[in-house]
């Protein structure tokens, strides 16, 4: 089974016009991986229905680099 990195990576190369090298825990989605807003939504949706969890709006809010993304989901899934 994959990783939870390993899955939030894959989504996240599904999503961005970006190298798999890039997706680090320290990109910023933006900053660094050029995501725009509508990428934002669709990688929040990704994760939610991925990984089966309901993540609150103003946490995903918080969302800027893909560690936070790791964190959040880790919490979501601990929660389930």
């Amino acid at each position: 089974m994959a990783s939870l990195e390993e899955k939030v990576k894959e989504i996240v190369l599904q999503i961005l016009d970006v190298k798999a090298e890039d997706i680090v825990p320290t990109a910023h989605f933006v900053d660094d991986l050029n995501a725009t807003s509508i990428d934002l939504v669709e990688i929040f949706t990704a994760f939610q229905n991925t990984f089966d969890v309901n993540i609150e709006e103003e946490d995903a809010a918080k969302m800027k680099t893909v560690q936070d993304a790791l964190d959040l989901l880790e919490g979501a899934i601990a929660r389930k």
